[in-house]
């Protein structure tokens, strides 16, 4: 298990010839969920085909940023904060499409394999009779998952299967970020107990989150635009830490806390940030199991963060209801 370095929220796509079970699934998706219907085959395939370049563009949009870090020292807190605010149409970017199987003139594969490019993830609804189709296609790398539409309270068990997706659709992106990391910070990662706890920490605080190795830690923002740093600090560069937090002015109370391990200072989110003063110092908590690691949360105050109007809620808010196209 590996904690994914990049999550956002993104669009979920259903494809089905029948409307009233389109019309159940609009009514049963979460609310905070971005949901498009189709119930045309190739309506569905022109919407996602247009989506190949905008992917592309954000994937780009990314690595630049890390770039001008390398570069020209710009900090990639300040970049990323930035981004946030500047491209809210990320969120529809399709993440997810479930498309049936039995549907007339084209079936949910013939569909599917109208995607060359798009780089979401694929799921197939088969019935009993297709089941066999389901599994060979999944053998051949064609779908990430079948669903029988005959499972039993499907809503949930769909809903299930699609959250953990949801979890994975970020690959690509998170690729991207993997090289500001160390290789030393990359094998943290990878620890399962690590990830464990870091994946529940983000899923309870935040709806997107960026990882970033200089500083290290975790860079959220919940679905109303708040946004925290969770720093991520090595037991065994406590010492280093406290130096650092000595020559930006914390006190010898506060260098001993996080000496011992009880506190961690914030010296380069502050330098990132462009913020005066001395570094704040927050709870240190530990990270998984090996007491290797451990982790502060410090809240971004609203003057250095984006405009709350490019928060997820906020653009969930603009979008059109659930409606079958």
């Amino acid at each position: 298990m590996s904690f994914p370095l990049y999550q956002s929220p993104g669009t979920f796509v259903f494809l089905d010839d029948d409307p009233d079970y389109l019309a159940m699934l609009a009514l049963v998706m979460p609310e905070n969920w971005n949901v498009r219907l189709f119930r045309g085959p190739q309506d569905c395939i022109n919407q996602l085909q247009q989506e190949p370049p905008l992917w592309d563009a954000d994937a780009w949009t990314q690595q630049q940023m890390i770039e001008d870090a390398r570069t020209g020292g710009a900090p990639l807190i300040a970049q990323i904060l930035r981004y946030w605010g500047a491209h809210a149409d990320r969120y529809a970017l399709t993440q997810v499409c479930v498309v049936d199987y039995s549907m007339p003139g084209m079936d949910g594969l013939q569909a599917l394999s109208e995607l060359v490019d798009w780089p979401g993830q694929r799921v197939l609804l088969t019935g009993q009779a297709d089941e066999q189709i389901a599994v060979d296609a999944f053998n051949r790398g064609l779908i990430e998952q079948f669903i029988p539409k005959q499972t039993p309270d499907i809503p949930r068990r769909l809903i299930e299967i699609l959250q953990r997706l949801y979890a994975n659709a970020s690959g690509r992106h998170s690729q991207i970020w993997r090289a500001t990391l160390t290789k030393s910070q990359n094998a943290l990662l990878r620890v399962p107990s690590i990830a464990r706890d870091l994946s529940t920490f983000a899923s309870e605080h935040w709806v997107e989150y960026v990882v970033i190795g200089r500083p290290f830690g975790v860079l959220g923002r919940d679905a109303n635009g708040h946004v925290g740093w969770l720093q991520l600090e090595p037991v065994s560069a406590l010492d280093e830490l406290a130096g650092l937090a000595r020559m930006a002015g914390v006190g010898a109370a506060g260098v001993a806390d996080i000496q011992a391990g009880k506190k961690l200072a914030d010296p380069e989110l502050a330098q990132a940030l462009g913020r005066g003063g001395k570094p704040a110092l927050g709870l240190a908590r530990p990270i998984g199991h090996e007491q290797s690691l451990l982790g502060a949360l410090f809240q971004v105050d609203a003057a250095h963060s984006p405009d709350p109007a490019s928060s997820y809620n906020q653009w969930l808010n603009r979008q059109p209801r659930r409606e079958v196209k």
